[in-house]
């Protein structure tokens, strides 16, 4: 247990159970995620009674966290991305107590190194949902009666065809096999009501 009294090593363990915990939310249902995210709370809850936090740093290291969701929520933010890892990295060195208030328990190098990754990897990945989230599809819906597309899926009372590169729910009141040519014949908000579309002639 002599390992949960190094700083170093329950900020790394801190930070491990925190982007496991992001990521099960993100992607729910394997359990695996969640599991470990909880063992590695557990280490660090431990480590908590045996070295001691600084309060403010935890409250620096939350208002970094929240300037840097605004970062990512609006673009061009690069002076609020700037100083919210400067938090984050002040708060993650000064997290745990040292032998004096001034002196940091974290390394530095280590806390920075630590932060720019993380930050790093989850700008990416909020960035690249808040545009997907943003994305209009390509077609006017009202113009996709009539066109052509494929069965992704078995369609029956449900199921998903791909029109040009989107992809799309689908239903239709006959069964339509995986790999089948089908025609748009109505649409109920996103949803598409489907036909089995005959193959063209290639003689």
């Amino acid at each position: 247990m002599e390992i949960f009294l190094n700083p170093n090593v329950d900020y790394l363990i801190l930070v491990t159970g925190f982007v496991l915990i992001m990521l099960a939310i993100i992607t729910p249902g394997t359990g695996i995620l969640e599991i470990t995210a909880v063992f590695a709370l557990i280490a660090v809850g431990y480590s908590f009674f045996q070295v001691p936090i600084n309060l403010w740093a935890l409250f620096v290291i939350f208002l970094g966290a929240v300037l840097f969701g605004v970062s990512i929520w609006r673009t061009k933010q690069r002076i609020t991305l700037a100083l919210s890892l400067i938090l984050i990295i002040i708060g993650s060195v000064y997290l745990f107590q040292g032998q004096t208030w001034w002196q940091p328990a974290v390394n530095p190098l280590l806390a920075f190194l630590v932060s720019v990754v993380v930050m790093g990897f989850f700008w990416i990945a909020g960035r690249k949902a808040i545009e997907a989230s943003l994305v209009l599809p390509h077609h006017e819906l009202d113009q996709l009666i009539g066109l052509i597309g494929e069965a992704k899926t078995d369609i029956s009372q449900e199921g998903t065809v791909q029109v040009e590169s989107e992809l799309w729910s689908a239903y239709s009141h006959k069964p339509i096999q995986q790999g089948s040519r089908v025609r748009i014949i109505k649409r109920d908000g996103f949803l598409l009501e489907v036909e089995k579309e005959d193959e063209p002639n290639t003689h």
